[in-house]
């Protein structure tokens, strides 16, 4: 039992050596390419200044309707992230995408990451680039959340919401804000500065609608951005933006809401999240699609077909 036991520690010994070894080799590989792929992180948009820092600004398309983009939690490059789904729609609609700080080719800054100051922000960021309102806001994700704030808070500047997958105050509960949470994040923070975000963010992970120098862009990006201190810190506030949402009358603009079928984000608890949340506006209604999360990816020619039809309606 005990040679057992010490040729499994030897073997144990060897495995770890050559994990550190590759390790080592793989952060290597990943500082010089991050100075190589310098040239791919030039910004695809336009760029403002918003608090002294560099915020990215991306429009495509004319129309009598301007259609905002907003990312989900992490989300690597905005810009190319939503491009299946909003390159459907630039034909007809003018097309706008916001880079948050911390996201796509904005800077990463020491700011503090409230809702509030996010929202000002985009705000900002949208009069700068003489992009003006009403807007019909299109948020993935935890995006939901900032998109109700400004519905809520500017009601004015809101015509409508299509929500890709949105979050709802109701989605978030006690676990999601646990340790559990935390490591994860701490992690993939991790995995970016070793380099094995690299490894994930393969060509074959990426969407096909993109080229390859667009799957390039995206892992270089990624490889030098993705799960930041910005994306990190942004999470803390969510209580707080919930909290503010609770305290304001509910939106009172025309809403569509695209639910995916859970699997990848809390199950049925995050479609009822949505479905109850709709349940108690004016002015909603829901479609529920048999895909995952990222479903501008998964079920863009429905999610286009659908839009243009809810957009239309707009002007009856």
């Amino acid at each position: 039992m005990k040679k057992v036991i010490k040729i499994a520690g030897k073997i144990l010994r060897v495995i770890l050596i050559i994990l550190i070894v590759f390790l080592l080799l793989l952060f290597i590989y990943n500082r010089v390419m991050l100075q190589m792929e310098e040239p791919l992180r030039e910004p695809l948009g336009q760029i403002v200044e918003v608090d002294g820092h560099n915020m990215s600004i991306y429009t495509e398309g004319e129309g009598d309707h301007t259609l905002v983009f907003m990312a989900g939690s992490a989300t690597v490059s905005p810009i190319l992230e939503y491009k299946p789904i909003y390159s459907l729609l630039s034909d007809d609609y003018k097309v706008v995408v916001i880079e948050k700080f911390g996201y796509g080719f904005s800077d990463v800054t020491d700011d503090e990451r409230s809702f509030e100051t996010m929202l000002r922000q985009d705000r900002e960021a949208l009069s700068k680039a003489g992009i003006d309102g009403p807007f019909i806001l299109c948020p993935h994700s935890m995006s939901g959340i900032e998109a109700i704030l400004w519905t809520q808070t500017y009601p004015d500047e809101v015509e409508a919401i299509v929500g890709l997958d949105m979050s709802v105050p109701g989605a978030y509960n006690e676990e999601y804000f646990g340790w559990k949470k935390d490591m994860l994040v701490n992690i993939l923070s991790a995995g970016r500065e070793i380099g094995v975000v690299r490894l994930i963010f393969s060509d074959n992970a990426l969407s096909d609608s993109l080229t390859q120098n667009e799957k390039d862009i995206y892992r270089a990006v990624a490889s030098s951005k993705f799960c930041n201190k910005n994306v990190r810190n942004e999470g803390k506030h969510i209580l707080g933006a919930i909290g503010m949402i609770n305290s304001k009358p509910k939106p009172d603009v025309p809403v569509l809401m695209f639910i995916s079928d859970g699997s990848e984000i809390g199950g049925e608890s995050w479609i009822n999240a949505q479905k109850d949340y709709a349940s108690d506006l004016t002015d909603a209604q829901t479609v529920d699609l048999d895909c995952g999360h990222m479903i501008h990816q998964f079920r863009q020619k429905q999610i286009n077909e659908e839009m243009r039809e809810f957009i239309e309606s707009l002007n009856r």
